[in-house]
C-alpha cells in the first residue's frame, strides 16, 4: 500500500492555506535526491515556505514536492522526494503534523515457496 504521507501532506497545505496560513515544510537535507540551497541548511534540515504564493509551479506530488523559489532574492529550483520531508506546519501557530521516518519503498518480498498438494490415504 502506498504511504499516505503525501495525501496527508496535500490535506494539511490546503488547510493552512483556506485559513490564511502559510505551509512551512521540515526537510531532511542530507537524503539523496534532496536539491535544496545548501548554504539555509542547518545540522542537516531545512525549513521551507512552501505558501502558493511563495512558490512558482508548486508541485505536491505522491513521489516529491518542487518548486521554484526565490533564496535571498536568487530565483532556485527545490526538489524534496517524499522521504525527506519530515513535517509540515503553519508558521503563525505551529499547527501541522510530523511524519514517521521512512526508509523508502519496501523491497520485493522473497515469493512464498510452493506448498505441497495434499494426499489422501486410506485410515483403517
Amino acid at each position: 500500500m502506498p504511504s499516505a504521507k503525501p495525501y496527508l501532506l496535500r490535506g494539511m497545505v490546503q488547510w493552512m492555506e483556506d485559513n490564511g496560513l502559510t505551509p512551512q515544510m521540515l526537510v531532511d537535507a542530507t537524503l539523496d535526491g534532496v536539491s535544496v540551497p545548501p548554504e539555509h541548511v542547518k545540522a542537516g534540515k531545512i525549513v521551507l515556505n512552501i505558501a502558493e504564493r511563495a512558490t512558482v509551479k508548486r508541485e505536491l506530488d505522491n513521489d516529491y514536492v518542487s518548486f521554484g523559489a526565490r533564496f535571498g532574492g536568487v530565483a532556485r529550483e527545490v526538489w524534496v522526494p517524499m522521504l525527506a520531508v519530515l513535517a509540515v506546519y503553519a508558521r503563525e501557530n505551529g499547527q501541522g503534523m510530523t511524519f514517521p521516518v521512512e526508509d523508502g519503498p519496501a523491497p520485493p518480498s522473497a515469493p512464498e515457496p510452493p506448498r505441497e498438494r495434499p494426499k489422501l490415504r486410506v485410515v483403517k
